[in-house]
């Protein structure tokens, strides 16, 4: 591979993606580890090291290769496979405009088409529930008090996992109108109002951390007094929940994570009547297309609940008739967090 190439990855994660697109660290990452993966298959197929790579072998059927061998071999879902092919994408349409030699291959893998994946079922919780992983957090101490502030804002907000752990003290507003400023993908900004009871959580939070000595700058710390990750969100529910499951049974075998608890904001918001593009809005979607499966699925819970209630002459019983060389050495570099 020459050093021609070396450049145009180093320009297109560094000048393009973070300064151009405005990229998030976690975009650059995924982007670099796609990139890595692909000139690795390609390495090991064609038994050579990736400095002897020439961008132009990598056609098309080549790219189709490596993303059936996602799914093959690494157990990719569908879905995985497609993010992968938008990471490609991307990065062959920059190749396109500043190599034009490349351009008719480039043309050739952008006109892969994404894989038809099955619709999953979005699993959330019920109010009960939600209840009963608040009432297993014990408040009485200073890392139950964030918990508990942590979790309540989760469920407030319907709040990405990384959106919670970037939170600085600056984004929260605890006053007479409190809120909170997240900021979602794209870099993009939002404000969400918080209720009374968040509000006090938070303020007991921040007065208890002030109280043990802890002047960090994000919202959330984990015990070394360091910004909370998105693995140790994601371990604290799953830990209250577990202990939750021991008196609400139905959440038993339930796979509790942050992003279900945003899947359950946005659905008790639909049930509640909140109008859909306030929703979008409130969850930071960019499609309202996305934000629309929130409303199918109430559409469906309610025929379900139809379904428990026959109408007049027909008995309840009766069922209802219803249907490593240097390139990736330069790709490591570029997704160090250090670097993003």
């Amino acid at each position: 591979m020459t050093h021609t190439i070396q450049a145009l990855i180093l320009s297109f994660f560094h000048t393009y993606l973070r300064d151009q697109a405005g990229s998030s660290p976690n975009t650059i990452q995924s982007y670099c580890e796609c990139i890595r993966l692909l000139i690795q298959f390609c390495c090991r197929e064609q038994h050579i090291s990736a400095d002897e790579l020439d961008m132009e072998t990598i056609s098309d059927t080549v790219v189709l290769a490596f993303l059936d061998s996602l799914e093959q071999i690494r157990g990719n879902s569908p879905r995985t496979r497609n993010q992968r092919l938008a990471a490609i994408k991307s990065f062959y349409r920059y190749l396109a405009l500043q190599e034009p030699t490349l351009m008719d291959a480039c043309r050739r893998i952008c006109s892969i088409r994404a894989k038809k994946s099955e619709h999953k079922i979005i699993e959330s919780l019920t109010e009960e529930e939600t209840k009963a992983i608040l009432e297993a957090i014990g408040s009485d101490t200073l890392w139950g008090q964030r918990d508990y502030a942590l979790i309540l804002l989760m469920y407030n907000t319907g709040a990405r996992v990384q959106e919670l752990a970037d939170l600085t003290i600056e984004d929260l507003k605890v006053d007479s109108a409190p809120q909170v400023k997240l900021k979602g993908k794209g870099r993009k900004e939002r404000i969400v109002p918080l209720w009374q009871e968040t509000s006090e959580a938070l303020s007991h939070w921040l007065k208890a951390r002030e109280q043990a000595g802890v002047s960090a700058e994000h919202l959330f710390i984990n015990s070394h007094r360091r910004q909370i990750s998105r693995f140790g969100i994601a371990h604290i529910l799953s830990k209250y929940a577990s202990t939750a499951s021991q008196k609400c049974i139905s959440l038993r075998g339930k796979n509790v994570t942050p992003h279900t608890m945003r899947h359950t904001t946005a659905l008790h918001l639909i049930q509640s009547g909140v109008d859909i593009t306030v929703v979008k809005d409130w969850l930071g979607h960019a499609d309202i297309r996305t934000t629309s499966l929130y409303v199918d699925i109430n559409i469906e819970m309610r025929r379900k609940a139809l379904e428990q209630c026959p109408p007049p002459g027909v008995e309840k019983d009766e069922p209802m008739l219803w249907h490593q060389p240097q390139v990736m050495a330069l790709l490591h570099s570029i997704a160090s967090p250090a670097l993003c």
